[in-house]
């Protein structure tokens, strides 16, 4: 009976970490990089002109 307790442990972690990657990828595709993306162009630019004045 304690070898069944023992081998039911990874079986219910694997059902909690397929759960919780199921949770965190529907999560991830309602956030847009758009904003984050625009930043970083941004950045790219004014870098790009500093550098080039020298």
């Amino acid at each position: 009976m304690g070898a069944l307790v023992w081998l039911l442990i990874p079986l219910l972690a694997a059902v909690v970490a397929g759960l919780w990657g199921s949770w965190a990828n529907r999560t991830q595709k309602a956030r847009s990089d758009g904003p984050e993306l625009d930043g970083y162009a941004r950045f790219r630019a004014a870098m790009e002109k500093s550098h080039s004045g020298t």
